[in-house]
């Protein structure tokens, strides 16, 4: 049997787009600076290891995700670049990291202890290449205080580790408001001041940091998240210092028309009733594919023109109002761009009362993936 999508609606992921957009982060960073490309949770829904070559091409240093397992993709797919593991990974299943190359993130002095251990047990012959997280402020995972820090620098100069990097992460990097921002780059550096040789990745930028902190970063490695993926970090508090380009459309295509009359009904709950007789599209997706039950009452473009949500969105569909009648197979554009509307990530998930985070990675595994380049097209 045929394994090809059979449905007429695709993730439409732009790969000129998503060139663009590391290039433009390039070009505002010192000489020699290093980029890490965030390609955890699927490259934020646009397909990981298709994004990863692309970034490969373009010349990232490496890439971050945030489990073993995406790690693994990556390294399947042929990737040699660094990959480093945001999270925690387990001491049980680290010497597979390191017969693999792929760097861990380390946050306790226990766990490299319990590491050492359990590599001279099995007798693994790579060093674990090892970046020590630093909890500035963020609260997640990392090393709080300098002193169990300079533990930690000890020991990761032991034979069962490459100390390969040291990072942290920034909670208020995309806000207007410095303050809690200045509070952890204060931090920062009291724990680089105890470093004496720095590892070869320093990395405190997320994307809110390359985009806004540029002038307070004390680091060689940018790790680019959403800004990779054209997306804004703060949502619309503050305006990107540089040009970001959407990478990601939502498209698909009407797979029924009708004439509702007046005083027939939508969808479930009967919660939409037409007031005059209209032209209306069932499209095929739904809640189900991540385009959320909450987005009812919201619009998609068709042709350019906004078509309003008509009733409850299904699992599976949704209803549309057309301006005209239209045939079967009409384009429409739950997200990116129709004419002169646009419909952005942010606008979703202003509606949704989300970030444009949750927005990308929500699109499902049932929604297949179309890769277009536009620049190499112009």
């Amino acid at each position: 049997m045929n394994s090809a999508r059979l449905r007429n609606t695709n993730v439409v992921v732009d790969l000129g787009a998503l060139r663009h957009n590391i290039r433009a982060q390039k070009a505002a960073l010192p000489a020699g600076s290093h980029i890490f490309g965030v390609v955890k949770a699927d490259a934020y829904g646009n397909g990981m290891t298709q994004v990863a070559h692309v970034l490969s091409e373009e010349g990232v240093a490496g890439f971050c995700v945030a489990l073993l397992d995406e790690g693994f993709t990556l390294r399947n797919a042929g990737l040699q670049e660094t990959i480093l593991v945001l999270g925690i990974t387990p001491v049980q299943y680290a010497p597979l990291a390191a017969e693999n190359g792929i760097s861990l993130t380390v946050g306790s002095v226990d766990w490299l202890k319990e590491y050492q251990q359990v590599a001279q047990t099995n007798h693994v012959r790579q060093p674990l290449k090892v970046h020590l997280g630093l909890d500035t402020g963020m609260g997640r995972i990392g090393f709080q205080d300098v002193t169990e820090f300079k533990q930690a620098l000890q020991l990761v100069q032991t034979p069962e580790f490459e100390f390969e990097g040291i990072f942290t992460h920034f909670a208020t990097a995309d806000s207007a408001d410095k303050t809690y921002f200045e509070h952890q780059l204060t931090k920062w550096k009291q724990f680089l001041a105890v470093v004496d040789h720095r590892p070869r990745y320093v990395h405190m930028a997320n994307s809110a940091t390359g985009l806004w902190h540029q002038q307070d970063i004390e680091s060689n490695t940018v790790r680019m998240g959403i800004s990779l993926y054209g997306c804004n970090p703060s949502g619309r508090e503050l305006q990107p210092s540089f040009e970001l380009q959407p990478v990601t459309s939502l498209i698909t295509h009407a797979t029924f028309v009708k004439k509702l009359h007046r005083g027939e009904s939508v969808s479930y709950g009967a919660t939409y009733t037409a007031q005059q007789d209209e032209w209306v599209a069932t499209l095929p997706v739904g809640y189900a594919d991540g385009y959320r039950r909450e987005l009812t009452g919201y619009h998609v473009l068709v042709n350019g023109q906004v078509c309003d949500i008509l009733g409850r969105i299904c699992m599976d569909q949704m209803m549309i109002r057309l301006p005209h009648q239209m045939p079967v197979g009409t384009e429409a554009v739950l997200l990116g761009r129709s004419g002169d509307q646009e419909i952005t990530a942010t606008d979703l998930a202003d509606q949704l009362g989300t970030i444009n985070y949750e927005v990308l990675t929500g699109f499902g595994d049932r929604l297949a993936r179309k890769y277009i380049d536009c620049q190499e097209e112009e």
